[in-house]
């Protein structure tokens, strides 16, 4: 596998390749981003601009994925930084589905929400 096919969801930073988020959609976004099949939301929601990788094996006790806001999320591997503007609809169907959208880019903290 090529690093340069690889991806990052703007959503939660689960890395991938971007032909596994095409055939089986983001694990933990899957709900509202529908990725699956969809090589535009893909594209969408997706970037190939992300900073330092981090690995997770249990996110509910790891304090790196409570630092990262991941918790919850299932275990892999994660962007530290995902560079990219999700599009207003994906923004609103992830706040349709219950999840605050926190852009993954370090522009915004958690403290000045």
């Amino acid at each position: 596998m090529s690093v340069r096919t690889l991806r990052a969801c703007m959503v939660c930073s689960i890395v991938q390749p971007s032909a596994k988020f095409t055939r089986e959609g983001c694990p933990n976004c899957e709900e509202f981003l529908e990725l699956r099949g969809n090589q535009d939301a893909v594209s969408d929601c997706t970037s190939s601009v992300f900073e330092g990788l981090m690995t997770m094996a249990d996110p509910e006790l790891s304090w790196v994925a409570k630092w990262q806001r991941l918790q919850g999320y299932v275990p892999g591997t994660y962007a530290v930084k995902v560079v990219g503007v999700l599009p207003e609809d994906y923004i609103a169907a992830a706040e349709n589905a219950g999840i605050k959208y926190i852009p993954r880019d370090g522009s915004s903290s958690v403290d000045e929400q």
